[in-house]
């Protein structure tokens, strides 16, 4: 019986529940007994139906009594205004604001009552800051005359048939987040007592690695081209094995009509590249026409590259022949869905380029 009474007393009312306590008080007159008989499911506690019947009684209503409660001691008008002023940055210099324990620091509260006022008085969401390419005047210009004549030049219908290809440096040594990698020891036990190995994190100087080529369409994608270590991927290199031996003939097998693009990296523009294509391809987007630093315009690294990189490294690669077996397995197993979503981002993309007149767009989308 102790324990069915202790499962009464721990239950909340919801609104719901309050509103109809308050419609069947005022109208039927119903008591707290009365109530916890008609709906035993809710398990009711009776001292909170009647706490709430005195309220109803003698206010009228289910809200809480203006004052009522503790007053605010830090929360203050004046400490809310400071913490503002802090944790925002100012007008016309990004980048000024203080964190929530530099913020705390300076006001002389705890970390706790900044996060609440933060949430609760300021009403302020965070956002998390991405890494994009310096972009000086003149990539700007140039990225908004290209993504204008891109929109121009390839319509919705078009944009199926373009081959997005990209190269990308995977090491064996995985990407690491330090922002939460930390270490606890009991209190009074000083940093310096605590063995290295748990302190750091330790990376070699000149990981293995290898360089992966791809190109992907809504109409499939190439299979996995490495480039063998220690070839340096001249423009030569990039024409005879790259284009002429891996990609082109992967793309042909999808498709007669294609349109090749690639991004402006030097062997990728040279005069001899550029002519290959000319005569090697239906269609390819010059150097003149792809918007300079611009990864944020092309499926592969917005999409692509990223999604690879989470999934091979969800465990620590141990050398270079695994690492080789997990981008492959993990190519395998990539649904063409996420290739074809990330394609029909491509034209939307240009045109958040343009409104944002060549800078950067990604924050906006």
């Amino acid at each position: 019986m102790l324990r069915h009474d202790l499962v009464f007393v721990n239950m909340v009312f919801s609104l719901e529940d309050k509103h109809a306590i308050k419609f069947l008080r005022q109208t039927k007159g119903y008591g707290a007994k009365k109530l916890r008989t008609m709906f035993p499911a809710k398990c009711w506690s009776l001292e909170g139906l009647k706490s709430l019947i005195r309220k109803i009684d003698s206010m009228g209503d289910i809200r809480r009594r203006p004052g009522s409660g503790r007053p605010r001691s830090v929360r203050t008008a004046n400490v809310v205004d400071e913490v503002e002023d802090l944790v925002l940055s100012q007008e016309n210099a990004p980048g000024s604001h203080s964190t929530q324990r530099q913020t705390a620091r300076q006001v002389g509260i705890s970390v706790t009552s900044v996060n609440r006022i933060v949430n609760k008085d300021l009403r302020l969401k965070c956002h998390k800051k991405r890494r994009a390419h310096e972009l000086s005047d003149a990539n700007k210009k140039a990225r908004l005359n290209c993504c204008r004549k891109l929109l121009r030049k390839y319509p919705v219908a078009m944009t199926n048939f373009i081959w997005f290809t990209d190269e990308k440096l995977f090491t064996v040594a995985s990407p690491s987040n330090t922002q939460n990698d930390r270490v606890y020891a009991p209190e009074g036990v000083r940093k310096k007592s605590i063995e290295p190995q748990r302190l750091l994190r330790c990376r070699p100087t000149f990981s293995q690695s290898l360089m992966v080529s791809v190109g992907v369409s809504a109409l499939g994608r190439t299979d996995l081209h490495f480039i063998d270590r220690g070839v340096k991927i001249n423009g030569q290199h990039y024409r005879d094995v790259l284009l002429k031996q891996n990609l082109l003939p992967d793309i042909r097998q999808h498709s007669d009509y294609f349109t090749f693009q690639q991004d402006g990296a030097p062997a990728h523009r040279a005069r001899e590249t550029v002519e290959l294509l000319r005569h090697e391809t239906p269609d390819f987007i010059p150097p003149s026409l792809w918007p300079p630093n611009s990864p944020d315009l092309n499926p592969v690294d917005y999409k692509i590259w990223g999604l690879l990189q989470q999934r091979v490294y969800v465990k620590k690669v141990q050398n270079v022949e695994e690492l080789r077996q997990r981008i492959l397995d993990e190519w395998q197993r990539l649904d063409q869905r996420i290739i074809d979503s990330a394609v029909k981002q491509w034209r939307k993309r240009l045109r958040a380029c343009v409104t944002a007149k060549g800078g950067h767009f990604e924050h906006t989308l």
